[in-house]
């Protein structure tokens, strides 16, 4: 089965071509403002609406967010799905208010740490970042792969923290996981991305079951 691929951090019309252009399954748009790929909503709207029009799915990345942040965005910004760094209680809560899909992010450190059960659509399973960051995750943190090898998940999940070209075919072999995500990895600057990294890692990550 081929591995679903999302790119996240999108900032700029001539990265998110590029996704577009080779096949990216779900755009990813920041809304967490210490996040050096933070993006309004107006400019998130631009570029959620191209990514629409292009038949891909755009996903909203929210930090611990109130009801009326994670609401003023919707009434700006068509967004289909909201990535949620919150409990698994409120991200079941902001699931009812909103209608829209959620996935909630899990930054782990071991396999004791994967989580036993999900109240929504989809688990991010990315490494735990350290206490002094300043974000829970985007830290370019690399979780050992080994980790979610052979894990039985409670709901579908995505690999994330510290993917690139280079390293994507072993973390898909290694962690077993059903799809990837890659923020600076595919980046020549911060939100900036690569065009020829995003071609790189999104066709050897739909090859690294084959190869």
């Amino acid at each position: 089965m081929s591995v679903g691929v999302k790119i996240c951090g999108l900032t700029e019309k001539r990265g998110l071509y590029a996704c577009l252009k080779y096949g990216v399954d779900w755009i990813g748009l920041n809304f967490f403002a210490k996040s050096p790929r933070y993006v309004t909503p107006m400019r998130a709207a631009k570029l959620a609406r191209l990514t629409r029009d292009a038949g891909s799915v755009c996903v909203g990345l929210f930090v611990e967010p109130t009801d009326d942040e994670v609401m003023e965005v919707l009434g700006a910004v068509p967004l289909d799905v909201l990535q949620l760094y919150t409990s698994p209680e409120r991200a079941v809560a902001l699931a009812r208010l909103s209608g829209k899909e959620v996935w909630l992010s899990c930054p782990v450190s071991s396999r004791a740490d994967l989580p036993v059960q999900c109240g929504v659509q989809r688990l991010v399973i990315e490494s735990r970042a350290p206490k002094d960051a300043s974000r829970p995750g985007g830290n370019g943190l690399t979780l050992p792969w080994d980790v979610t090898a052979g894990w039985k998940a409670p709901a579908p999940w995505i690999l994330a923290g510290g993917l690139t070209p280079e390293n994507i075919g072993q973390a898909v072999r290694m962690s077993d996981a059903p799809a990837v995500d890659v923020a600076s990895g595919v980046e020549s600057a911060p939100g900036i991305k690569d065009p020829a990294a995003v071609k790189q890692f999104i066709e050897r990550a739909r090859s690294a079951r084959i190869a």
